[in-house]
């Protein structure tokens, strides 16, 4: 039995909240069970020095949690004068997850900065800032078309993303806090809402797996993506 009652194939609750925020282009506050992020688009007429002068857009992130977002507070990273590696790490995940599912072409040469803030952490933080940073993208890149500053849109498929693992030698969908801290394995899977992979991240934490039980895993994720894919489509229709 899972610490949540949950049945091993069945996702925690999830609830997006679109326009959370007045200001930003795109906005909202995505609920996965406890886990609590609030995502925002913002679109600037210009692009990295890298990419200047290509035609290209592009898509970028950036990730924190507040203090208090878990049990005890944390220090404020910018208190100490800089980001930490698991911070680096994740902002840079989502940047290149929204990514994959962008014309880039299409989207004209400006950028889309994704802020994700956690504000309650329960497990699962980056996959629910990428799902959720999809739909903050989505609802900018629809002001960009309604004022005719894009031609085509620019945004192929919905991106989503999910955490799957052995937990008590189970393979489980949506991981929360007390099952991550003590999965055997462990697996973020990011997938395009049509099924195709963007990135998967899997390690043993406690045990090694086979081949059959990362193929139960996928199996786990599909269905865990085409999920969160419905909840997106229904809250930016």
């Amino acid at each position: 039995m899972r610490p949540s009652g949950r049945d091993l194939s069945e996702m925690r609750a999830v609830s997006i909240e679109t326009g959370f925020t007045k200001h930003a282009e795109g906005s909202c506050l995505i609920k996965m069970g406890d886990t609590h992020v609030l995502c925002t688009a913002t679109i600037e007429d210009r692009v990295p020095p890298f990419i200047k002068g290509s035609g290209l857009g592009w898509v970028t992130a950036e990730y924190g949690m507040l203090p208090r977002a878990t049990n005890t507070r944390m220090r404020r990273e910018a208190a100490s004068g800089k980001q930490g590696g698991r911070t680096v790490e994740i902002q840079r995940l989502i940047g290149r997850a929204l990514r994959a599912g962008v014309d880039r072409v299409a989207l004209g040469e400006r950028q889309i900065t994704v802020d994700c803030d956690v504000i309650q952490a329960d497990g699962g933080t980056r996959c629910a800032s990428i799902t959720g940073g999809w739909v903050a993208l989505r609802l900018a890149v629809n002001k960009l078309m309604k004022a005719g500053d894009v031609i085509s849109d620019p945004l192929l498929d919905p991106v989503a993303a999910v955490s799957c693992g052995i937990y008590a030698g189970q393979p489980v969908l949506d991981l929360d806090y007390p099952e991550d801290s003590e999965a055997g394995v462990d697996g973020n899977f990011i997938m395009t809402g049509s099924g195709k992979l963007i990135e998967v991240q899997m390690s043993a934490e406690g045990s090694v797996f086979s081949r059959t039980q990362m193929d139960q895993l996928m199996d786990l994720a599909e269905k865990g993506v085409a999920e969160l894919a419905s909840a997106q489509k229904a809250a930016t229709a």
